[in-house]
């Protein structure tokens, strides 16, 4: 058991350099297998395929940090059922307290989870190709459609006027979206992420009011 545990580790860490190196499509079993030193029939003993390989590295962090924006999402959400729509002004003051301290916490702690498992998210967003992970960035812009529309939905009965159309709903997503890719995928450490992430959340926040302003 211990001697597999091993291998399959060994195969891990020889595949995950390979795929950060030449992408999922030029990626060579036969070089992750030489590199592990283990024999290409002992490598499908422990994965189907190339990209059962593939999403053995990727495949947790990518639910979970799908899990940590749906569980922030959720909670606004629930929150906003919650307000009395008879009194706009408190409505107003709520959900700007609400988007700036709470997207503040949760886009932080997002970030720092990217950073967790920084090889990870790399190889998602930037070597998957080929794979069935490659549009995996749709999963996270129609989860945060879904709630943005809400929101906006809530801002539009709180202000008395419809504050912005689908299209621009949908370019804001890949904002926000490209708010979490750009640390990651331009070198910048940690400290440096979350200083910018402090400064994109202000950003975003006033941008977002401005619709209805």
């Amino acid at each position: 058991m211990k001697q597999d545990r091993q291998t399959k580790e060994k195969l891990l860490l020889a595949a995950k350099e390979e795929f950060l190196k030449k992408g999922y499509m030029k990626a060579s079993l036969r070089n992750i297998c030489k590199k592990a030193g283990v024999t290409t029939g002992a490598m499908y003993f422990f994965f189907e395929d190339k990209e059962n390989l593939f999403g053995a590295l990727v495949e947790k962090p990518l639910k979970e940090i799908y899990g940590i924006m749906k569980a922030h999402y959720d909670e606004e959400d629930a929150l906003c059922e919650d307000l009395d729509y008879s009194k706009p002004e408190d409505v107003r003051h709520m959900l700007f307290a609400l988007h700036s301290k709470g997207n503040n916490l949760t886009m932080l702690e997002a970030t720092e989870y990217l950073y967790r498992f920084r090889d990870e998210f790399l190889l998602l967003l930037t070597k998957a190709q080929g794979s069935k992970y490659e549009n995996c960035m749709d999963l996270f812009v129609e989860l945060s459609e879904r709630h943005y529309r809400h929101m906006a939905e809530v801002m539009d009965i709180s202000f008395g006027k419809k504050g912005l159309d689908e299209n621009t709903l949908h370019c804001l997503v890949h904002l926000q979206m490209e708010t979490f890719i750009h640390p990651l995928t331009h070198g910048l450490t940690l400290e440096q992420a979350k200083i910018q992430m402090t400064a994109m959340i202000k950003y975003l926040a006033g941008g977002w009011y401005g619709f209805w302003q």
